[in-house]
C-alpha cells in the first residue's frame, strides 16, 4: 500500500493509526474497524492526510484514482464522507448524512451503532469503480 501527505516526519498511515489511539473511546475503535474494511474492500487504496490547519491537525483520506472517503471524528458520530457518494447505488441505506448534497454523501457512526459490513465494502468498490471510469475518460481525452 502506498502512502502519501505525510507530515513531520509521519507517514499518513501512521498519523490515522495516532489518531486512532488518541481517540481512545468508541470513536478510535470504530475508525479502525471501517478503516479495517476499506483496506480488505481495496487492496490498493492509498492513505493520505490531507486540510491540515493551525486549528485542526487535518484528515485520514482513503484514495484510489481519486478521494474515495474520508474519516472524521466527532463528540458523537464518526463521519465518513464519499467525494462522489450521489453518483453510488446504496441499496442498503448506508448513508444517512449530507443527502441533499449533489455531489457527496456520509455516513454517520453513532456510538454502538454497526455498519453492514459486506454493504460498505460495496461502496468502497463502486466508489474506486467510479474513480477509475473518470481516469480512464480524462486519458481518452488528452489523447484526443
Amino acid at each position: 500500500m502506498t502512502k502519501s501527505g505525510a507530515s513531520q516526519g509521519q507517514s499518513a498511515s501512521e498519523l490515522i493509526s495516532k489518531i486512532i489511539a488518541d481517540l481512545g473511546d468508541w470513536r478510535g475503535k470504530t475508525l479502525a474497524r471501517m478503516r479495517k474494511l476499506i483496506k480488505e474492500a481495496d487492496r490498493e487504496v492509498v492513505e493520505e492526510w490531507k486540510w491540515v490547519k493551525p486549528t485542526k491537525p487535518g484528515t485520514p483520506v482513503w484514495s484510489h484514482d481519486g478521494i474515495i472517503c474520508t474519516g472524521e471524528s466527532y463528540k458523537s458520530v464518526v463521519k465518513l464522507t464519499f467525494a462522489k457518494g450521489a453518483s453510488l447505488k446504496d441499496p442498503a441505506h448506508l448513508f444517512n448524512s449530507s443527502l441533499d448534497g449533489k455531489v457527496r454523501r456520509a455516513i454517520d457512526i453513532h456510538e454502538g451503532e454497526e455498519v453492514d459490513e459486506s454493504a460498505f465494502k460495496a461502496l468502497i468498490r463502486q466508489a474506486v469503480a467510479l474513480n477509475g471510469a473518470g481516469k480512464s475518460k480524462a486519458s481518452k481525452k488528452a489523447k484526443s
